[in-house]
């Protein structure tokens, strides 16, 4: 009958182990990351993995409530939740045991998430997660510092040439709204943004006329920021919206002062992503096919703060890093002492038994008197 057990390495659907050296690789380069936050003044906190359901699901929570697991309490009896996304998290700490601190704060964090599903492009459910908070300040220079913490600490760990999209997913929603747009071709509209269409769009924006006019080109402009930036001034728009691309003027200023030479793309009509945010949104490219590391943006923190944020993936940072060597490993014979090579960078790997060799214990140098001879150079 033990033929018919499942086999102990068969996992459910989007979850996998990390293996040596990439376990290792992960964890150096997360502590990487955290370094440059925390020398931009980000404290770290750690929330815990499950929370109860009603306050995990509070506020931007609700965003994710949808990709959340669920179980009970068997202490409390009350549903609880695994987090799908740490962010909201740390705004119910800023809202509630940090209620006193003065603001802004900034916050950082790392941790793993859960989701109920990936996607077609990420099928992992289980995705580690770095990041930063910022929580209290509402002027483009918060929007722009977090931005960059996140430019800086790819850099940090051998990711350079990033590119930095950035979306208004408030403009179409406003636009829509001053149009007095029915749900049937709200719908209709989004289906069509989403897609990219541009000749739905076209048609459906020829046709209702008004503020809806300006969507073509808003979407053609969609590439370089100068651009479309120039195409927001350009266009006809009502009062709600004029203030959401006037702000993301002043952001992509502020950016530009700190950072002229980092690319940076803007999309108007993009509206995809974690519905909490309220203001610009941020996503981080890898150079070639490195795809997305990063995310973030404006949001309201619980207690209606002013918060902007962004969370980097280090499972996509990990594949886009250029692969560091790896750390050396001695072979301390029996009875031997390496502990003055672990100084200079060495992994000691001592022998418990006569039949420990170098090879099977996969070392790359031998201690052979007094010194850290390398394999290959032994006679």
């Amino acid at each position: 009958m033990t033929d018919d057990l499942p086999n102990p390495a068969l996992l459910p659907a989007g979850l996998a182990d990390l293996l040596p050296p990439e376990a290792e690789r992960e964890a150096a380069l997360v502590e990487a990351m955290m370094a440059v936050f925390a020398a931009h003044g980000y404290e770290r906190v750690k929330p815990p993995l499950l929370e109860f359901e009603d306050s995990l699901l509070a506020g931007s929570g609700a965003a994710v409530a949808e990709q959340t697991f669920r179980l009970m309490d068997p202490v409390s009896q009350r549903m609880m939740g695994l987090r799908a996304d740490t962010t909201p998290q740390v705004a119910r700490i800023a809202a509630t045991r940090l209620a006193q601190d003065q603001r802004p704060l900034r916050l950082c964090y790392a941790g793993q998430v859960l989701r109920v599903r990936g996607t077609q492009l990420a099928p992992s459910r289980q995705l580690p997660q770095a990041g930063v908070e910022l929580i209290g300040g509402a002027a483009p220079a918060a929007d722009a510092e977090v931005a960059l913490v996140a430019v800086e600490a790819l850099a940090a760990v051998g990711v350079a040439d990033v590119s930095l999209d950035v979306t208004l997913p408030t403009l179409v929603p406003a636009l829509m709204e001053a149009a007095g747009v029915a749900p049937p071709l709200r719908q209709a509209l989004a289906r069509a943004l989403d897609r990219k269409d541009s000749a739905d769009v076209t048609s459906i924006a020829q046709r209702e006329g008004g503020v809806l006019a300006a969507l073509p080109a808003l979407m053609a402009a969609t590439g370089p920021a100068d651009g479309a930036l120039a195409a927001l001034e350009a266009a006809e728009l009502p009062p709600t919206a004029r203030a959401i691309a006037e702000n993301a003027a002043s952001v992509l200023a502020a950016i530009r002062g700190l950072a002229p030479a980092l690319r940076i793309t803007l999309d108007p009509v993009e509206f995809r992503g974690f519905r909490y945010h309220t203001g610009v949104a941020f996503t981080l490219y890898g150079p070639g096919m490195s795809g997305e590391l990063a995310r973030g943006g404006r949001y309201l923190s619980q207690n209606d703060e002013p918060a902007t944020g962004m969370s980097l993936y280090p499972d996509a940072v990990l594949r886009a890093a250029p692969v560091a060597a790896p750390r050396p490993r001695l072979f301390v014979p029996l009875g031997a002492d390496g502990a003055r090579f672990r100084a200079q960078g060495f992994a000691t790997v001592a022998a418990l038994a006569p039949e420990d060799t170098p090879l099977r214990l996969r070392c790359t140098h031998e201690l052979k008197d007094g010194a850290a001879v390398p394999i290959a150079a032994k006679d």
